[in-house]
This record gives structure tokens, C-alpha cells and sequence, in this order.
């Protein structure tokens, strides 16, 4: 249904977004905090912090320019965020905010008006379309907005939002800094429509701080028409191959003469790739002299295509933070404001974590622990992503040990060598086996292979995403490392006096026990004792894991290291009997991201207070698994890393992130911003549910069963079995010196050499 103005349904969904704006999001949504910015002098024009633009407003998570987009801009940001509004004008000469020229394009006009589509002929290009001339504000009022990028959540589209003026963007919000771009001012010319004549008439009323156009005969209409006090001219640059429409010119052209840019205008506007280019792969280049030059003309640097949920430069590491420090804060120079979908990351790099170095005063404590290493950047497992871990800040490194044939331990994600080698590139390709106790699938499994022959794989890259979403890992390092044994990895640890233990993951003990005569317990406390983990000769704590309570006992009955128990279900509780059953064997507790916040359709629902029981009865929590990508957040955390870290650790309360981008965890511990007296919206815990709270209800994703309650019977185990004697086995491709005879019974398959022996002895 669409409504129109006065629909009761409507009414109760505006309420509903005001009601959200100021209080079902109480944690992240609190009265607005003056945030107290970084003292220290910026590279800007003017030394002052970079302004966060909020384009269309908080359009990364709601439609582009609707009152919610707007008014969750202003909680969530600075201070003086500067709402963007991209200006189209009505048949009837009205001024709205809508992000695109045709309407069809973030709103569900063509549902609404099927029939009025048209053609027009826009920079020399006939487009087809439904335009703002064709209708008058009135007619608007039937049309909602809706997202104008489908790769994001539609589960606002239906919630009625309305096409904004001008004017109701200024006396609805009252925003501290109001920036109006105009895209198509020759268009609007042609079709005899004065947007210059507009811009003076509502200037009367509203206070415009910035006007930005990319087109030059525009500025030309408006110079020395809005006075001395007037709002900044902005001149916005589109790709440096397209053409400037009045004057003729490439972009990139324009580009060269930054003093005729300054004749008219104060600042420009350039997408990210004019200062930090990219390059085929995907990787940045070095940044260019753009802000620099720009500067010297006198012109402010604006830069525009900041959004959390797309592809950024693999230098970056899936996290948009970094992004925005290498324009803001990158020691050669800072551009003087960012155009922003998700202007609560832009607020937070800014404020909380610019100007910071890797030896900060740490402002909140707990555990950084690696997952297989910096394994997001990295092989996991290897020298490699081990070191850079510990380069990254982790605080513990991490090693999932397995074992070869040989009965070496070492550290490796999987016990299925083809989740993390090339091993199936290989010659050893032939030795896939069916082990039904580890996997429905066949696999080569490290037990297959002796040491020698595993250390000269090539590790590979995880790409969690890629098969989905075709999201990939730093290709250029997708082979890069050496495996490593459990050995190596501890003597690495004992090097480095910033890490303050390991953690050491132990699985599938009972069957290479039963079935393979391999003893990983046993091994891994005889590593440890070769390498002086147990004789005082390191303060390295240890931390033994496991998911089995059968592993950590016997662990315990043979040395007091650390012990971290993993539930491996997504629980909704736990009972206070099988809390006391873990407490017997464990330390600590390692419980996965759903069991804290579940959500549905990654739009979270709750909070249990598993974590809440676990950490009343004095067991540590870690969580996991957290990674950079935006894609393995909940919306609630709006595709930003540091937004789930925060509300995991300010507001559940965990010990500790299990990580495998473990720079973006370490970072979080030095931001500013949580060393305040009062913190900021923008780094306050999110509320979940909040998001729920404001959807139309036909909107809503279905209600999920509840996850189960973890109980006693869930923790009690029998004892690990003992090391069984394995009959020796032959390699694949190797002939077997034992065969069955046809009778049941053994007999013997002698090599031809041997067989001439014993039959000249017959002959003698």
C-alpha cells in the first residue's frame, strides 16, 4: 500500500523513527555528546579536524535522504556533521533531496506512477526514466524512498519513508552544517528551470554551508550572488575521463589548472582515487599531490565514495577505519572532510583514533587472541601470519595443533590439509580418504602425510566469503609462509616480550588415540617441555583449548596450565550445572558471537546473559570469531569491525575477541574516545534489537526457533581412550609386503630379488 500524507499508517511509522532516533536505541543513541576533537594540529587547509559529510545522510544502513537517514546521521556523528542533500527541483519548482536525477532509482515511484515514464536527453545522453520535473511535490507525496543500492538490507523499503524538501531537512533537523549539490543544473536550465533562482529564494529561510556542482557555468551563475557570508562553493570532480558538460573539458584536464578551479570555488570534491589510486589488483599505488597542490592553491579537499560496504584497496584489511586514517591521517597530509554513507565510522576515525600510535596508553584491557595468526592477511598457520600477528598487536597467538603420520605436532586451521594447503595441486592428491569420525566428506587428512612431506605444501589463504559474496583475501600474499611445527611456534612466541601467552588448540584426541596411535596430548606436553614452557625459563602463559572436557582433564591431571573450554553450539543459556561440570576441568570459556547477540537475518534480537552467568561464577569469556568483512557483521553494526568489537567488549562485557584481523582489536584498545569521562555516540555499545524496533512490521525477518541451552549432559564426557598400537600401513602408490591370500589367510608378496634368492636355495 502507499500511503499518502495524513494515512494513519504513515503517521505511526514517522513516530516510530523518532521514537528510535531518541530511544530505543538508549546505548548508541543518547542525548547528542559535544565531542571533544583531537587538539593536536591537523594537515588540513586549516589546520581544523576534517568535517565527517553524511551523504543523504546515514544512507549506508536506511533510503538514501529520508528523515531516518537524516536524523540517525546527526545521533550517531559528530558533533558538527554536515548533513549532504543532493538537490532536485519539481515541476512545481520545489526543491527536494533525492540522490539521482531519475527517480526510479532509490524510490518506488514506478510502482506508484507506472505509466509517467520518460525520455530526456541528459549531458548529450538520452536517458529513460521518471523524472522530478514530470511531477509536483504533491504528487511526491505518494512516493516512499527506498534503498538505492540493492546489495543493501530492503528491509527499510517498506517503511513508508517520504521524499524530503529543503526545507524539511532544515526545520525538522536543524543540522550544524548543510550541504546542497546540485548534479544537473544545465539539465534543469533546459527544461527552463532555474535551480540558481532556487538556491537564492530558499537561502532567505535556510542556512546553506556548502554548494557543490559539477558543472562550472553553474558557478559562474551564482558567483558574488549569495554575498560575503554566503555558503563555500565546491567544485566536484567526477571520473577524469568524463566530460564536464558546459565547458567541454575532461575532468582530468580541469584537474591541471587547480587556480582557474580556485576563481571560483573554495574547495573541491574528488573521488578517493584521485589521491590514492588503486591499481589492476586492487592494491593502492602511491598517493598522488593532489591535496597537497590543492592547498597550496588555497582550495579545501573534500573526498567522496566512502562506504563501508564495498571493496576497498586489500591494504586496508576489510577495515573502512584504516581507510579513512590514510586520507586523514597518514603523516603527509590530511583532506579537509569526507563524504560519507556511514558517517559514525567517519566521526570515530576521526575523533577516537586519529593521531594515536601502535605504543598508546591502552584504554580499555582484554585479550587479543589470534586466529591461526593474522589469518584474514595471511596463510593461516604460518611464520608469516604468526609474526605479523604479533607485529599487529595481538596480545595472545594461537596454534591448532595436529599431527603428521610421524607423530609431529604442528600448527595447522584444519586437520583436512585441503582447507589451508594446495595439497590437492599435489602428488599426494591420491591419498583423499573417507574418515566418517571427522567428516561426511573425504579428505587428505595430516595423519596421511609425514612431516617432511607437510612442510613442503603451500599453504593457501582462507576466503570464508568468497564461494558467497566473491569477497577475497590479499591475493598477492595467498601462498605466502611456511608451515610451521608446534615447536617452532612456541620458541616464536618466547622471542617477542609483547605477547603475553599462547593458546593452544587440541582436537580430535580421542580418535587419533583409537585410530591412528597418535597421542596429541602427550605430544604437546612433551613440546612444551623441550622449549621451557614448564621449567621457568619463559613467562609465556600457556592456554590449553579444546572442545572436548575429556582433553582439558586429562591435560589437568598432568599439569595447572590455563585451560579454555570451547562450546561449539550457539546456546541461548547455560545451566548452572554444567557450569560447575566446566569449572571442575576449565579456566575459561570460548562461546561463539551468537550465543552473546543471536540475530536473525543479521539483524540482532537480543542479549543473552550467557555471558553474564559464565562470568558470575569467575570463568573467563573469549569470544569468536571476528573478522573485518563486512559481510560477517549484523546490520546493527553498520559493516564496521570496530563497532561489533565495541559493543562485544563495552557492552557484553567479554574477556577477550578471538580475531583474525588482530590489528583492528589491538587498535580498538588505544582509541581515545573510551578514555573520556564521556564517551561519545559514536563509541557506545549498540542496543540490539533497536533496528527491529523501527521496521515495518510486515518488514520484520521471521522469528528464529531459540537456540538450545547448554546443559550438563553437554559437558560430561568418558575419558580419553588409550594409544592404540597401529598396524603399519603402507603410502598410497607404495606395493604392501602383506596380501591376502584367497583361502583368508596371510601370506607373503616377496619383491622378485628375494624370490630368485630363496628359489636358488630349493635348487641347491
Amino acid at each position: 500500500m502507499n500511503s499518502r500524507p495524513g494515512n494513519p499508517t504513515k503517521i505511526v511509522i514517522r513516530s516510530s523513527t523518532l521514537l528510535f532516533c531518541g530511544v530505543v536505541l538508549i546505548q548508541l543513541f543518547v542525548a547528542q555528546i559535544d565531542a571533544q576533537r583531537s587538539t593536536s594540529r591537523w594537515q588540513t587547509l586549516n589546520g581544523d579536524a576534517p568535517l565527517v559529510i553524511a551523504r543523504g545522510g546515514f544512507s549506508g544502513l536506511f533510503p538514501d535522504s529520508s528523515l531516518a537517514a537524516y536524523q540517525f546521521a546527526m545521533q550517531a556523528s559528530l558533533a558538527d556533521v554536515i548533513l549532504w542533500c543532493d538537490v532536485q527541483l519539481t515541476k512545481d519548482e520545489v526543491g527536494i533531496c533525492f540522490p539521482d536525477l531519475n527517480l526510479a532509482n532509490a524510490s518506488n515511484i514506478q510502482d506508484v506512477y507506472s505509466t509517467r515514464r520518460k525520455s530526456y536527453r541528459v549531458n548529450g545522453v538520452t536517458t529513460q526514466g521518471w523524472f522530478p520535473i514530470d511531477f509536483s511535490l504533491t504528487e511526491l507525496q505518494n512516493v516512499s524512498l527506498i534503498r538505492g543500492i540493492f546489495s543493501r538490507s530492503e528491509r527499510f523499503d517498506g517503511s513508508g519513508f517520504a521524499i524530503l524538501t529543503i526545507q524539511d531537512v532544515n526545520t525538522q533537523l536543524l543540522p550544524k552544517g548543510f550541504w546542497l549539490n546540485v548534479q544537473h543544473d544545465a539539465f534543469y536550465e533546459q527544461q527552463n528551470l532555474s535551480m540558481s533562482s532556487f538556491l537564492l529564494s530558499v537561502s532567505r529561510t535556510v542556512s546553506i554551508d556548502f554548494i557543490s556542482s559539477p558543472e562550472v557555468n553553474f558557478f559562474r551563475k551564482i558567483a558574488g550572488r549569495f554575498g560575503r557570508n554566503g555558503p563555500s562553493f565546491v567544485f566536484q570532480f567526477l571520473r577524469k575521463e568524463d566530460f564536464e558538460p558546459t565547458m567541454n573539458r575532461t575532468y582530468g584536464s580541469i584537474l591541471s589548472n587547480l587556480t582557474f578551479v580556485k576563481t571560483f570555488a573554495s574547495g573541491i570534491l574528488v573521488p578517493k582515487s584521485y589521491i590514492l589510486p588503486i591499481d589492476e589488483e586492487q592494491y593502492l599505488v602511491p598517493h598522488t599531490s593532489l591535496v597537497q597542490d590543492a592547498h597550496k592553491a588555497g582550495l579545501q579537499v573534500y573526498v567522496s565514495g566512502f562506504a563501508n560496504d564495498v571493496d576497498i584497496a586489500y591494504n586496508y584489511s576489510w577495515d573502512p577505519v584504516s581507510e579513512y586514517l590514510s586520507f586523514v591521517d597518514n603523516g603527509d597530509f590530511s583532506v579537509d572532510g569526507v563524504l560519507s554513507d556511514f558517517p559514525i565510522t567517519a566521526s570515530a576515525t576521526v575523533d577516537c583514533f586519529s593521531h594515536i600510535g601502535r605504543n598508546a596508553t591502552k584504554q580499555v584491557d582484554f585479550l587479543v587472541i589470534s586466529k591461526n595468526g593474522a589469518s584474514g592477511d595471511y596463510p593461516g598457520c604460518t611464520d608469516v601470519a604468526y609474526e605479523n600477528a604479533i607485529k599487529d598487536g595481538a596480545d595472545v597467538i594461537d596454534c591448532s595443533v595436529q599431527m603428521s603420520s610421524d607423530g609431529i605436532p604442528f600448527c595447522l586451521s584444519s586437520i583436512n590439509l585441503g582447507d589451508s594447503t594446495t595439497v590437492t595441486q599435489t602428488l599426494y592428491s591420491n591419498r583423499s580418504t573417507p574418515v566418517p569420525e571427522i567428516s561426511s566428506v573425504a579428505g587428505i587428512y595430516t595423519f596421511s602425510l609425514t612431516w617432511p612431506e607437510i612442510q613442503n605444501l603451500t599453504p593457501a589463504i582462507s576466503n570464508p566469503y568468497f564461494r558467497v559474496y566473491r569477497i577475497s583475501r590479499n591475493p598477492k600474499e595467498k601462498n605466502s609462509g611456511t608451515l610451521i611445527s608446534l615447536s617452532q611456534f612456541l620458541d616464536l612466541a618466547k622471542n617477542y616480550t609483547s605477547l603475553s601467552g599462547v593458546l593452544i588448540s587440541v582436537e580430535n584426541a580421542a580418535y587419533l588415540r583409537e585410530k591412528q596411535g597418535l597421542d596429541v596430548v602427550q605430544a604437546v606436553l612433551d613440546t612444551l617441555t623441550k622449549t621451557g614452557y614448564n621449567n621457568g625459563t619463559t613467562t609465556t602463559k600457556v592456554m590449553i583449548q579444546s572442545t572436548n572436557s575429556s582433553v582439558l582433564v586429562d591435560f589437568r591431571k598432568q599439569i595447572k596450565y590455563e585451560t579454555v573450554y570451547k562450546i561449539e553450539e550457539t546456546i541461548s543459556n547455560i545451566h548452572d550445572y554444567a557450569i560447575e561440570d566446566i569449572k571442575k576441568f576449565a579456566n575459561a570459556v570460548v562461546i561463539n558471537k551468537d550465543s552473546v547477540f543471536p540475530n536473525s537475518e543479521s539483524f540482532l534480537t537480543k542479549q543473552t546473559n550467557v555471558v553474564e552467568r559464565l562470568k558470575k561464577s569467575q570463568l573467563t569469556v573469549y569470544v569468536e570469531l571476528f573478522r573485518n568483512e563486512f559481510v560477517s557483521q549484523p546490520y546493527d553494526f553498520f559493516a564496521d569491525a570496530t563497532v561489533e568489537i565495541n559493543t562485544y567488549i563495552s557492552g557484553a562485557g567479554v574477556s577477550g575477541t578471538i580475531t583474525e584481523f588482530p590489528f583492528t582489536a589491538a587498535r580498538y584498545k588505544r582509541n581515545r574516545c573510551l578514555g573520556r569521562k564521556e564517551i561519545p555516540p559514536y563509541m557506545l555499545p549498540i542496543q540490539p534489537g533497536g533496528l527491529l524496533a523501527i521496521m515495518n512490521p510486515l518488514a520484520l525477518p521471521p522469528a528464529q526457533a531459540p537456540n538450545p541451552v547448554f546443559v550438563d549432559d553437554d559437558v560430561t564426557e568418558p575419558p580419553l581412550p588409550p594409544v592404540v598400537t597401529k598396524a603399519p600401513t603402507s603410502t598410497p602408490g607404495t606395493p604392501s609386503i602383506i596380501a591376502e591370500a584367497p583361502s583368508g589367510q596371510t601370506r607373503l608378496k616377496l619383491s622378485l630379488p628375494l624370490s630368485v634368492f630363496f628359489l636358488s636355495l630349493l635348487l641347491l
